[in-house]
């Protein structure tokens, strides 16, 4: 019996179709040993060496894949096909004992008989680059949130973090809302003019002025206009007529993908990364049973099988006609920045169709697929063909335009179109009337509009996406995860669709900014990505990339560890007397959000919860005090004693403030009756 280990168990029923009844599949359930939970983990004087540990949670699950290998006649090694895929792949040889140059990894982009057959036809290795360059981005990161977050939160308030990436992805956000505020918006004007031509009226809109481009910018420019072209004839004075293409777009990436699955499907990041785990891992269909639809889900590549690409074109001869299919296969090339180390997001058959799977699949994932499919079947059709006319009018001094657009043939566009954030259809006509150059028309109507210059939106998920991408920040497999913690930590919200900076975030980008603008960059994060690059692909030392950032970051930690500049909120004075000294309480911001504490703090540490946030609710059984609802380090609700720390009674559930008849026992109320809290007690009675 041959063991093949995988990160994920819901791979496990899909893969075993295809390894057949020689092979026992073992899920790690992701990472087995890693950094230290609780502890920093690296030895910087030691050469930043990590200190790795066994997951905690992980203990018995280990000793029962040592059990299964050493009862195995061979072991392979199947985790994800990506750096930390291939991380994970090191740290479980180095625990079974593995020799370094051991021939035991294999990986498959899909889940597909042909992958999966030639990934066990071709073992190698473990790439002992890409395990470097996954250390050096663990240690890098570790290194910036160990050191940088404790900062943030003597200098700012209390559970604040920073990331290498995540505080340049939060800065992007507060930057374009500085944008935005700062903006001054500027007038102009449009000015529209209905033609006659026989019984049909063509719309113009103003382009030149003395044959340059114009536009007015004020309503003495439009009022200047009017005079001068009132009771004139506007002369056609050029026809142009031109045939342009449209070339499919490339199949999905892991950033097109999230960006279009936003903009057409209105899904979030967190549901897209779901739905298309699920679809690469494998889904119920009818009559197939549990199968993997799509290849690896997290990539920067556009590149595509030969076999991939023929059995599309086929597909779309077969189901389209000849005259869809372009005569050489659409190539697509990856940008230089990017890894390349998969194929694009596609499906894995054409056979399956979005339709055929719809029955089984959840209305999230059919979309996803349909999205995915079609974008692949659109990336190797033929081009869209469209006549165009372009025709120019002069009156007075003035030029107006109207241009027309008819398609020929639809191409690409037959099963998918390109989403456009804002569409305008000024100066664009329907068919056109038979028109000749030379000939005049008589205006119908003129429209002027007066208009002001708009500031740059907002982010989206999508657009966020887009720009982590082009500036280099990030990688495919950490776009959604950066987004997420960024709001989860309150220090974006959504407005709308869009991302705006809480008054947190936009704090914690200023002090950034004040201290550490040299490395909490979009350029200097970019060139961090390519040094992590660099080590897998030119077996740099991965120390050296880390010591070089670290001798400038260190320097940079004690000038903001040492400055006396500080942006905590000043604590809020209260009437409340303190009843230990008689000095006044205030309130302050602490670990587990506001509490009371005595304003002679340190000489008088009194301190206790703030009614005043909250709820009351019900009477304490111990000494009639009001209870309070409160939540614990893990955001269950419990209800303790207003009077804390003098009277300490708790409860799971609401306390009555009265003793149990049977057992003296305090009553608490659960749904509609009140019962003993004690569970051997069965007192039980209907509320009022």
């Amino acid at each position: 019996m041959k063991l093949v280990i995988i990160e994920s168990p819901f791979k496990r029923e899909a893969l075993k179709k295809y390894l057949g009844n020689g092979y026992e599949v073992f899920a790690t359930k992701g990472h087995i040993r890693d950094l230290p939970q609780k502890s920093f983990g690296i030895d910087i004087k030691n050469n930043f060496e990590p200190k790795y540990e066994i997951v905690p949670e992980k203990k018995e699950l280990i000793n029962e894949l040592k059990k299964k290998a050493a009862a195995a006649d061979e072991v392979l090694i199947a985790t994800d096909p990506d750096r930390e895929g291939e991380a994970i792949s090191w740290h479980v040889a180095n625990i079974l004992g593995f020799k370094p140059d051991k021939t035991c990894r294999i990986e498959f982009n899909e889940i597909s008989k042909k992958a999966v057959t030639k990934a066990l036809e071709h073992p190698r290795k473990i790439d002992l680059k890409l395990v470097n360059a996954q250390q050096a981005r663990r240690v890098l990161d570790r290194i910036v949130g160990y050191k940088l977050s404790p900062i943030l939160c003597k200098k700012i308030a209390p559970k604040l973090s920073a990331g290498r990436v995540q505080s340049v992805a939060l800065k992007l956000v507060v930057d374009r809302e500085k944008e935005i505020e700062n903006f001054v918006p500027e007038e102009f004007w449009t000015v529209t003019a209905f033609l006659k031509k026989d019984s049909h009226e063509i719309k113009t809109t103003l382009a030149t002025y003395k044959k340059k481009k114009f536009v007015p910018k004020n309503k003495e420019e439009v009022d200047k206009l009017l005079e001068e072209i009132k009771g004139k004839k506007f002369k056609i004075t050029e026809i142009k007529k031109s045939k342009t293409k449209s070339h499919a777009p490339a199949p999905f990436t892991t950033s097109t993908m999230q960006q279009d699955a936003l903009n057409k499907l209105g899904m979030s990041l967190s549901r897209t990364t779901s739905s298309a785990q699920q679809l690469y891992e494998g889904v119920d269909i009818k009559g197939e049973g549990k199968i993997a639809l799509i290849t690896y889900i997290r990539t920067d590549s556009v590149r595509v099988s030969t076999d991939a690409q023929n059995a599309c074109r086929e597909f779309i001869k077969e189901k389209y006609g000849s005259e869809f299919v372009p005569e050489k296969p659409n190539i697509y090339h990856t940008k230089e920045s990017a890894q390349d180390a998969h194929e694009a997001i596609r499906p894995i058959t054409m056979d399956i169709t979005p339709e055929m799977a719809k029955e089984t699949l959840s209305s999230d994932n059919y979309r996803l697929y349909k999205l995915i499919y079609e974008r692949f079947l659109a990336s190797q059709m033929s081009e869209a063909e469209y006549s165009n006319v372009s025709v120019n009018f002069d009156c007075a001094d003035y030029g107006f335009k109207v241009t027309g657009k008819t398609m020929e043939f639809p191409g690409y566009t037959k099963v998918y179109k390109e989403f456009v954030e804002e569409k305008s259809d000024e100066g664009m006509a329907g068919k056109l009337p038979k028109l000749e150059e030379g000939e005049e028309l008589d205006l119908n109507k003129i429209m002027p509009e007066q208009k002001f210059t708009k500031p740059p939106a907002r982010y989206t998920e999508a657009s966020l996406v887009k720009a982590m991408e082009e500036k280099g920040i990030g990688r495919p497999a950490t776009y959604a995860a950066t987004i997420t913690v960024l709001a989860s930590r309150h220090y974006t919200e959504k407005e709308g669709r869009y991302l705006k900076p809480t008054e947190l975030g936009r704090k914690i980008t200023t002090y950034l900014e004040k201290f550490f603008s040299s490395v909490i960059n979009v350029k200097f994060t970019a060139h961090m990505e390519q040094r992590l690059d660099d080590i897998a692909n030119k077996d740099e030392d991965w120390h050296t990339v880390v010591s070089n950032f670290w001798n400038g970051f260190e320097g940079l930690l004690g000038k903001a560890d040492a400055s006396s500049l500080t942006m905590k909120e000043p604590p809020k004075e209260t009437d409340i007397i303190c009843e230990k000294c008689g000095g006044k309480m205030v309130i302050r911001n602490g670990r587990y959000g506001e509490f009371l504490a005595c304003s002679n703090f340190p000489k008088c540490k009194n301190a206790r919860p703030l009614e005043a946030t909250a709820k009351k609710v019900g009477k304490c059984p111990e000494c009639g005090s009001d209870m309070t609802e409160r939540r614990s380090k893990k955001g269950k609700i419990f209800y303790s004693c207003s009077r804390y720390p003098e009277c300490k009674f708790m409860s799971w559930d609401i306390p009555t403030g009265e003793k149990c008849p049977k057992c003296s026992s305090p009553l608490v109320i659960k749904g509609k009756k009140i019962k003993c809290s004690n569970n051997e007690c069965d007192y039980t009675k209907e509320t009022e």
